[in-house]
């Protein structure tokens, strides 16, 4: 008989159906720890109250003390049975929430390779490559098409491409020459020449004195 068989009663009730089911199990398990855990919180209050009582009686009245602290032992053994008993109840738990979780995995993953198998019933691989080659040959071809939608059509219009770079350069050069004019500015109007004649220098004023005189002196010599 199994460990849970044995836990939960194999023979009656659901037991002779199959047993119970893990959610049941963990479920029973989870309810028991609740009942240890409230356990330990009575025994624990309990503790204290003898401590307290034989911490009251002390030397005042042996009997009462010692009979407080045996009372305490026998609450301390309990508590310690409980916490045994707690830690077995939470690794058995816990064991069969693993069992669970790695059932409902592997159900989950057999019903997706039953899917994946009805899905891949149908499929043919040598269709399937067949398949693929129709859609490579007709990506090959739609490429094909679009090439040679997207070439310029001239419509018998066809040109000397040299002649038409030749004209380009001209039209450039010609362009070039009238920004360089624009930047220039106007034509610049030649100057005449300086004349090359020495011009006669201003006479000193020692030479105007004397022509002063030379006239003086005719005017005397008229006069005689």
């Amino acid at each position: 008989m199994s460990v849970f068989g044995k836990l939960f009663g194999a023979g009656g009730g659901k037991a002779g159906k199959g047993g119970p089911t893990p959610q049941e199990a963990i479920q029973r398990l989870r309810d028991t720890e609740e009942m240890l855990s409230k356990k330990q919180e009575f025994l624990e209050k309990k503790i204290e109250q003898e401590l307290t009582a034989a911490k009251k009686h002390g030397t005042k009245n042996k009997r009462a003390a010692l009979q407080a602290l045996k009372r305490k032992k026998r609450y301390e053994k309990q508590l310690a049975q409980i916490d045994g008993t707690l830690s077995t109840i939470e690794f058995q738990r816990e064991a069969l929430e693993n069992a669970n979780t790695n059932t409902e995995v592997l159900k989950n993953m057999g019903y997706a390779a039953k899917a994946m198998k009805a899905a891949h019933d149908n499929m043919d691989i040598d269709k399937v490559d067949e398949l693929m080659q129709d859609i490579a040959d007709q990506q090959e071809l739609a490429e094909e098409i679009s090439t040679a939608i997207s070439k310029p059509v001239g419509f018998g219009e066809e040109f000397d491409e040299d002649e038409l770079m030749a004209e380009l350069e001209e039209l450039e050069q010609e362009e070039l020459d009238k920004n360089l004019l624009e930047i220039s500015g106007p034509e610049t109007v030649p100057l005449p020449n300086v004349p090359s004649i020495t011009l006669p220098s201003k006479p000193t004023k020692k030479k105007e004195e004397e022509d002063d005189d030379m006239k003086e002196l005719e005017t005397w010599a008229g006069s005689i």
